[in-house]
């Protein structure tokens, strides 16, 4: 089999110290939970980062700039930078496509609006008409994140209409509200639907996180994992680092007799110009 990626959500956005005390809002913590989840095995680091002052996202690029900075001095890793923005703020299509200027090997590319909780994720046409562009010209692969079937097709007509370029490179998320559940058949379905040639991974948010990843790296998919998804190590026990949820995929990896890929084999996998 295709040795396996790990990519890890490292803080995301939206949890807080109230949840658990393990996740990280300085760029100094999530930098340096991101050197380690490298170490145990990640080969993609997925950034968000937070205001320090209040704990919130935030896409202030000297803060990015930090991270990433941080990250490519101590490490191979590939950066996956996030477009998504702040829930429940609508921010200007420009200030989303700040982190690109860190001229990330990933961004992330949320292929249409989500309703989450009490908050709608909104991702309309005009923002990723200019993403895509954007990432074209700037010679960076969007990470095509998935919460519905609807968000596959929105993706091939993007296709079609040459705004994204083959081999495409799918996220699938499940288990948000608003949302595809985290079961099998829904990543079953995603995974019969998309192009040939194309690659995937998934996550699984909360309790769907562990059964996503096994079932993905059963399939021969990739897989995610990370206190962006899920703060839990198992119910009611907090996980207390990234590096604690990477170092449980690559035993049951290694247990069923999946490679892990470092880095430089997540590239190839990806196909990256």
């Amino acid at each position: 089999m295709e040795k396996l990626i790990i990519s890890v959500g490292i803080t995301g956005s939206r949890i807080t110290r109230k949840q658990t005390p393990y996740i990280p809002i300085t760029p100094e913590e999530i930098a340096q939970s991101g050197i380690e989840a490298w170490r145990a095995g990640a080969s993609v680091l997925h950034v968000h980062v937070r205001d320090p002052k209040t704990g919130l996202g935030t896409q202030d690029i000297s803060i990015f700039k930090e991270v990433v900075d941080r990250i490519r001095s101590e490490t191979d890793a590939i950066l996956c930078l996030t477009t998504s923005g702040i829930p429940g703020r609508n921010l200007s299509i420009a200030d989303r496509l700040q982190p690109l200027s860190l001229h990330p090997e990933l961004v992330s590319f949320d292929a249409g609006s989500v309703n989450m909780g009490e908050h709608v994720f909104l991702n309309p046409p005009e923002f990723l008409e200019a993403l895509a562009k954007e990432t074209l010209e700037m010679g960076i692969k969007p990470e095509l994140e998935v919460f519905e079937v609807g968000m596959v097709y929105t993706c091939l007509r993007y296709l079609e209409k040459d705004l994204l370029k083959s081999p495409l490179h799918f996220q699938f998320v499940l288990g948000t509200a608003g949302g595809m559940p985290a079961t099998p058949k829904s990543l079953l379905h995603l995974s019969e639907i998309i192009p040939q040639g194309s690659t995937w991974s998934v996550i699984g948010i909360g309790v769907g996180q562990l059964p996503m990843a096994i079932m993905g790296m059963v399939m021969e998919g990739h897989v995610r994992v990370g206190l962006e998804d899920n703060i839990y190590y198992s119910k009611g026990v907090l996980a207390k680092s990234n590096a604690q949820l990477v170092d449980r995929v690559v035993r049951v990896a290694k247990e069923f007799g999946r490679e892990i890929a470092s880095p430089s084999d997540a590239r190839k996998i990806l196909n990256f110009s």
